[in-house]
């Protein structure tokens, strides 16, 4: 189990390098291919579209597939994708082999979790989701500065380059360490459908829709955003990049300890109210020092958050897991893409000392919603009770 959960947060590892690339990069890939901010971001919406709406449509057409082949042909489809992307002549070329390239990150992530699902006891499913989904925390400590500082001196492709030397690790490490014959229950029909029906389920997949929203709203443009209002230097923009990572991996450190015991609804709404704090408190942050101490709420709260997510949703219905991790994934991706476009708007039509708000807005609707959810939950456990 050790094995298969350390190949299994690998891999997500270089799926959050791989998603987080172009936002390191923005400011090169931007001067590189002579395009504008806001191609740079809707190049990360239409990514993000991709992985939306992949993830529940890929997860119904590849249920039945033993999880060790599954989960290692999609790490290196996503190295290869990544190794032509590196090499895309124009902007033209990178953003359709893009769109294509992250459908496995679509696939990844919900599967790899729901794995995990399916392997652990249930006294320990939360911590073992949580720890899986960790990769993605140690992508923004270690992936996403370092993607910013190669950006900004080597370029956009060597980036790419090596999220797919990374991609190609991975499906070996996964297809090494996970053992054949893994098949979670399939996705029918009726699973959906019960799904879709439950206003409980929607309300928390709904949950990470507007807190991802709401995040990547500011962190889509936070390598420009750096750079334009506070003239930062590339060091300053990697460095900025992992104090937000380093905390973000300290946050979901203790979440993945002590989700089972505070319970995932309860951690979630906490973090929820961390990062609209930070939110709310940007005006301050008239320095790079200072901005750095109102994101720390934010950072602590921010990946901890997604973790708390899939370990709540594992907790309300094992059975349907599969779906409802592919539905989740679904969401943080639509986030990305509604939040990237929202934030382009802001830029476009105001500035970006602006975006904050459009994201405050966001994550106060995600923390009502999660309220609202969490109360559900108790009601529903207690007729359970008396019934």
């Amino acid at each position: 189990m050790n094995a298969i959960k350390w190949a299994l947060l690998a891999g997500n590892f270089v799926i959050g390098c791989g998603v987080m690339v172009v936002g390191g990069t923005l400011n090169d890939l931007v001067r590189d291919l002579r395009i504008t901010v806001v191609d740079g971001g809707h190049l990360i919406a239409i990514a993000a579209v991709m992985m939306g709406v992949g993830a529940p449509l890929l997860a119904a057409a590849v249920s039945r597939m033993d999880r060790r082949r599954l989960l290692s042909l999609t790490m290196l489809w996503y190295g290869l994708g990544h190794a032509l992307c590196a090499v895309a002549p124009d902007y033209h070329w990178l953003w359709p082999l893009r769109a294509l390239t992250v459908l496995g990150a679509a696939v990844f992530t919900p599967q790899a979790a729901a794995t995990m699902g399916f392997l652990s006891t249930p006294a320990h499913r939360g911590r073992a989701i949580a720890f899986v989904f960790m990769g993605w925390s140690v992508a923004s400590v270690a992936g996403m500065p370092i993607a910013a500082w190669v950006g900004e001196r080597l370029g956009w492709r060597v980036a790419m380059g090596m999220v797919a030397v990374g991609g190609l690790l991975a499906a070996w490490q996964v297809h090494r360490a996970l053992p054949r014959g893994i098949h979670p229950p399939a996705l029918s029909w009726r699973s959906w459908g019960k799904v879709l029906r439950s206003p409980l389920l929607m309300a928390v997949v709904f949950v990470t829709a507007c807190q991802s929203a709401g995040q990547f709203t500011v962190l889509a443009y936070a390598a420009p955003y750096y750079k334009q209002v506070f003239g930062a230097s590339p060091e300053q923009i990697s460095l900025m990049f992992a104090w937000f990572g380093s905390l973000a991996l300290v946050g979901n450190m203790v979440l993945a300890r002590r989700v089972d015991k505070v319970g995932a609804a309860r951690a979630v709404t906490l973090t929820l109210g961390l990062m609209a704090l930070s939110l709310l408190l940007w005006p301050l942050a008239t320095t790079l020092p200072w901005l750095a101490m109102v994101l720390l709420p934010w950072a602590l709260s921010g990946f901890a958050t997604n973790s708390g997510q899939q370990a709540r949703l594992g907790g309300l219905s094992p059975k349907l897991a599969p779906a409802l991790m592919a539905l989740n994934t679904s969401a943080i991706y639509m986030g990305h893409a509604v939040g990237a476009s929202g934030g382009a708007w802001v830029i476009t039509h105001h500035d970006y000392g602006s975006l904050h708000w459009l994201g405050l807005v966001w994550m106060v609707l995600a923390l009502g919603l999660s309220t609202w959810a969490a109360a559900a939950q108790r009601r529903a456990d207690a007729e359970t009770v008396l019934g």
